[in-house]
């Protein structure tokens, strides 16, 4: 086990994992495992309602209280939803952990969700929601996993829709926290300049008298179509947007170092990609084409996107077809994959510098793992992948088995 990382569990379950680091700027929160692909129909878009409404008042502060109470330090209070997690976490000078601590303990157990205030933050909510249709290049990503995992609790919307949130009420909010946000679904980060025994004290006062409660995680099984779906929206843009997506494994697949390091290839970050050099820099097709890899509970997502005129949408798609096609036929060779992985441990390198990132990732990976995987040990894993293995990811991806929707302009 990494010694950078410290564990420990309180009484009440709750997992704790610590990163020292001498700099002057911490970062600590919660990750619980609830998210959109917790909620009923009636309730899609709670999890995330939740999220924005927790800090609008508390027994003990006023929802002005809770927007200083970091703020006035310097420091900030950060929270996000996904289908499956959510966090609340805050970024301050080292010095303010204790202040940090506890008021992340008052919003998630004092919190009273007052009904002035959420009927003022559902419209902002809505307003979101709106904003998304706004954008062709946001919204093609919702659409194509609604319609990916129709009828599985990953196939609706993060936001939910306006007339659930016109629903929502201070019970309803109140109902989430008790089933969701208990020990044994939560896990608490730290990564910053003090001792584990200090950060252990304080969290024992401030979240020790947290309930165990009863919970128990429900059936999030996801049921995959049998046949990929090819669709087209007509939309008002200059521009058209697509989504080429197709199923892999989930967050404990044994290929997710495999399906890492071909995203990166296909379509990662670097302007050295296959899809941005063959879509961009040789044809100009395209302005972005990006791809990602996305690992749920119990599936995962491999999602190629690219913007374009409407005249090139089937020529983009047809170059992507022959790359993914080449590469499930033909195996990279010794010095192309060195190559490969040199460029994402080089970037490995470069993202731990970004502390806010590496404090979430620990997180979500003690959330998920119950341990953090250090960067030595995601370094060897990503050597050890073979051309075999990049090739056998590629044939997850060919055409026939992967789905496409096109928003056109």
């Amino acid at each position: 086990m990494s010694e950078l990382y410290k564990y420990h569990t309180l009484s009440n379950g709750l997992k704790i994992v610590h990163c020292k680091s001498d700099s002057d700027v911490a970062y600590c929160g919660l990750a619980v495992k609830a998210g959109a692909a917790n909620e009923d129909s009636p309730q899609y878009g709670l999890a995330h309602f939740v999220e924005h409404t927790l800090f609008k008042g508390t027994t003990h502060r006023k929802s002005f209280h809770i927007i200083n109470r970091m703020e006035r330090v310097g420091g900030e209070l950060n929270a996000y939803t996904s289908k499956e997690d959510t966090f609340i976490y805050s970024i301050f000078p080292a010095q303010y952990y204790l202040r940090a601590i506890e008021l992340i303990s008052d919003l998630i157990t004092n919190s009273v969700f007052p009904a002035d205030e959420i009927d003022k933050e559902r419209e902002v909510i809505i307003d979101e929601l709106q904003s998304y249709r706004d954008m062709p290049a946001e919204a093609v990503y919702d659409d194509f996993e609604d319609y990916f995992f129709e009828g599985t609790p990953l196939g609706h919307n993060i936001l939910g829709n306006e007339n659930t949130i016109r629903r929502f009420t201070s019970e309803d909010c109140i109902n989430f926290i008790n089933k969701w946000y208990v020990p044994d679904n939560m896990v608490f980060f730290s990564h910053g300049n003090i001792s584990f025994d200090t950060l252990c004290r304080y969290l024992e006062k401030y979240f020790g008298f947290v309930r165990k409660g009863v919970w128990k995680t429900d059936a999030n099984d996801t049921i995959r179509r049998n046949v990929p779906f090819h669709k087209e929206e007509n939309i008002d843009s200059h521009q058209s947007h697509t989504i080429y997506g197709a199923h892999i494994s989930g967050i404990d697949g044994c290929d997710k170092y495999t399906l890492a390091l071909l995203n990166n290839i296909i379509g990662g970050p670097g302007m050295n990609s296959l899809l941005n050099i063959a879509l961009r820099e040789k044809r100009g097709y395209v302005y972005t084409v990006e791809s990602a890899v996305t690992h749920y509970i119990n599936d995962g997502l491999f999602s190629i996107y690219f913007g374009c005129d409407h005249n090139n949408v089937n020529k983009c798609l047809k170059h992507i077809g022959n790359t993914i096609e080449r590469l499930s036929n033909v195996l990279l060779t010794p010095d192309a994959l060195a190559r490969a992985k040199r460029q994402y441990i080089g970037q490995l390198l470069v993202a731990s510098e970004n502390k806010e990132n590496i404090a979430l990732a620990m997180g979500k990976s003690m959330l998920y793992h119950g341990i953090v995987q250090d960067t030595t040990t995601i370094h060897n894993r990503i050597m050890d992948v073979t051309a075999e293995q990049i090739r056998n990811a590629s044939e997850l991806l060919i055409p026939e088995k992967s789905s496409v929707l096109t928003f056109r302009g």
